[in-house]
């Protein structure tokens, strides 16, 4: 029972808002973040006794002309080691030419892991280009990461880029995001089959307790798609993340640690660690 207690994370999906650095229109419509602040001080205040090592910041959906001002920011930050932020994850406009070689080579100084395209506002067309492609072979051939976030209908598209870039790997946010308010297990669990099919391309346990809904924000809840991904990917290609401060939409990020050492527990000592932080430093490549 204490080795379960005694796992340590690694946050691989720590956002920060700093308001006056940066616009995050996105924020207006989610009342547990709309106007507030972010930083990093209250994201080690909440984490203080709860087992998290270390981090890396993720890119917080920064209004367009502001995405590249918020990871200089972030780099300074993470210039003092009392930071404990070990890398960024920096947003990127795969789906566009303009610029894109320009901030890949700016982002070789600033502490950059990986690069992250929200599939959101993106249509199938801009997914499977051969801009986007060319471009998600980039990443890879700078040895980084591509992390990849949207909506289920957008999973199998992202199967088709992820095939096309077979030395590029990619890591899947917040389990997929599963319908669990709206109980949309079949087509999230073919979505997540495609794309845990294909070898060059992990997962990360996160995001999963602000997608319940109406439905309690519970690990009974939750578990479900926890356990199955998990067995679709077995647990050498899982990381885990906080999704600070949008885990807020759930019960905060306090419960959610709770929740995932609960479910940790289910698995050998071993596996906890590769999920809660081993994994994560191989992908990634932080120390």
């Amino acid at each position: 029972m204490t080795q379960h207690h005694e796992v340590e994370f690694l946050d691989t999906h720590q956002h920060l808002i700093y308001r006056q650095k940066a616009g995050y229109s996105w924020t207006d419509d989610v009342p547990a973040l709309a106007g507030k602040e972010f930083p990093l001080s209250l994201y080690q205040e909440l984490t203080r006794d709860k087992g998290v090592k270390a981090t890396i910041f993720m890119e917080s959906g920064a209004n367009d002309p502001d995405y590249q001002r918020e990871v200089h920011m972030v780099a300074e930050l993470a210039k003092d080691p009392a930071s404990n932020i070990l890398g960024i994850i920096a947003s990127c406009r795969v789906e566009n030419n303009e610029g894109f070689d320009a901030w890949l080579e700016q982002c070789s100084d600033l502490a950059v892991v990986a690069f992250r395209g929200l599939l959101h506002s993106l249509t199938k067309e801009n997914v499977q280009s051969p801009v986007s492609i060319a471009n998600a072979k980039k990443i890879g051939r700078q040895g980084l990461v591509f992390d990849l976030c949207g909506p289920l209908e957008q999973m199998p598209n992202a199967a088709e880029l992820v095939h096309a870039c077979p030395d590029t790997y990619f890591m899947l946010d917040h389990c997929g995001v599963p319908d669990i308010a709206g109980d949309d297990w079949e087509e999230w669990k073919h979505g997540l089959d495609l794309l845990a099919g294909l070898p060059n391309v992990a997962c990360k346990i996160s995001g999963v307790t602000a997608y319940c809904g109406t439905r309690p924000v519970t690990l009974e809840t939750i578990r479900p798609y926890m356990d199955y991904v998990a067995e679709a990917f077995g647990t050498s290609r899982l990381v885990w993340g906080s999704d600070w401060p949008v885990v807020d939409v759930g019960k905060g990020i306090g419960a959610w640690i709770d929740m995932s050492r609960a479910w940790l527990a289910g698995f050998s000592p071993e596996e906890q660690r590769a999920i809660a932080s081993d994994n994560a430093m191989r992908l990634y490549k932080v120390s």
